[in-house]
């Protein structure tokens, strides 16, 4: 098996990845994405600020005491700070592990309904984002709940796809983040999402073994298990731990060593509090790190906050969104009262 010339590097990184009270920074919107963000602060999508806001991000001080990994978009690798360091070199000397988006984006598979693209030419692009110093990977993968959805179709060839990636990022030394997403769009409850999610995980854990995936060597981005978006029945903090705990429970293998979840449009607060009931209910029955892999519940204040200009501010905003969501990583987390505002985008795409 290939991926025996990495074994030990995967199992290392993946374990430093899911370092209890850490989680990862999803920093990978496309171009397109983060437009769209610099529009509603009426900044200009440029090369220039999209190089300044990240470095803002990955130059925040002490932003390592809560993030072990950070995945970043193509065009990041090549951007710098204002001094002309790379900010490849700023994560690695804060002990942050680089990571990197492989995907190429969704595509239309039938009945509204996607397939993610990017398998074309990966090996190549992982064994490149290898020797710029990425150490792991994420690929997204989206199931949409509907009266006709998701159908057998969508669910077999997304998790082959993620499997697939999921091998050859691992055959070529970078731990694959597999992200299986049921979406939040629709009006179904909570039942519904955690049927439909078990039999997405169980699909997806069932690729993954058929093409001979290290489990330790890899990392879970799921759902959180919650009503849709346009429910009548709407779910506490505590009933939505209790029903993505017991999802995960039943399809997923203790040999994975975290489960980073996605934030899936919650509001800043919603994203914290979730994940400290996770966690509350959990703790000390494991057996994995669960913790957070957030890109709009960590950016958002401090997007706002940066407007273009105000490091100080943004770095602030960033650096207190972390911390919350480390301590709910320990069930330590204290509803702040603050920040509700959902983040939710319908039928997100990055």
């Amino acid at each position: 098996m290939r991926i025996g010339t990495f074994a030990k590097e995967l199992v290392s990184t993946a374990r430093q990845l899911a370092t209890p009270g850490k989680g990862i920074l999803a920093a990978d919107e496309s171009l397109t994405t983060l437009g769209n963000r610099f529009s509603k602060i009426n900044l200009e999508n440029t090369y220039e600020n999209r190089e300044a806001y990240r470095s803002m991000l990955f130059t925040t001080p002490s932003l390592s005491n809560y993030i072990s990994g950070a995945i970043q978009f193509d065009e990041t690798l090549k951007n710098k700070t204002p001094e002309g360091e790379l900010l490849q070199n700023i994560l690695k000397k804060s002990n942050i592990i680089p990571g990197i988006k492989v995907d190429k984006g969704l595509s239309l598979l039938s009945n509204d309904e996607t397939l993610t693209t990017g398998l074309d030419g990966l090996e190549d692009r992982v064994k490149y984002y290898y020797s710029q110093g990425c150490r792991f990977a994420k690929w997204r993968g989206v199931i949409k709940i509907s009266n006709k959805t998701p159908s057998t179709l969508a669910i077999e060839e997304n998790a082959n796809s993620l499997a697939k990636y999921a091998y050859i990022c691992q055959s070529n030394g970078l731990v694959p983040i597999v992200e299986p997403e049921v979406l939040a769009e629709g009006d179904h409850d909570i039942d519904t999402c955690a049927e439909v999610s078990t039999i997405v995980y169980s699909a997806v854990i069932n690729a993954l073994h058929k093409h001979s995936v290290l489990f330790e060597g890899i990392l879970l981005k799921p759902n959180m298990i919650a009503p849709g978006i346009k429910s009548q029945k709407k779910a506490s903090f505590q009933e939505i731990a209790q029903k993505t705990l017991e999802t995960l429970n039943r399809t997923i293998p203790p040999a994975v060593p975290g489960i980073m979840f996605l934030s899936g449009g919650q509001s800043e607060e919603d994203a914290s509090c979730n994940l400290n009931e996770i966690n509350q209910i959990n703790k000390g029955k494991g057996p994995w790190v669960l913790s957070f892999s957030y890109g709009r519940a960590l950016q958002a204040s401090s997007l706002k906050a940066w407007h273009g200009k105000n490091i100080k501010a943004g770095q602030e905003a960033l650096l207190h969104r972390v911390k919350m969501n480390s301590l709910a990583t320990l069930a330590k987390y204290q509803k702040e009262n603050g920040n509700g505002e959902s983040l939710h985008v319908s039928n997100y795409s990055y």
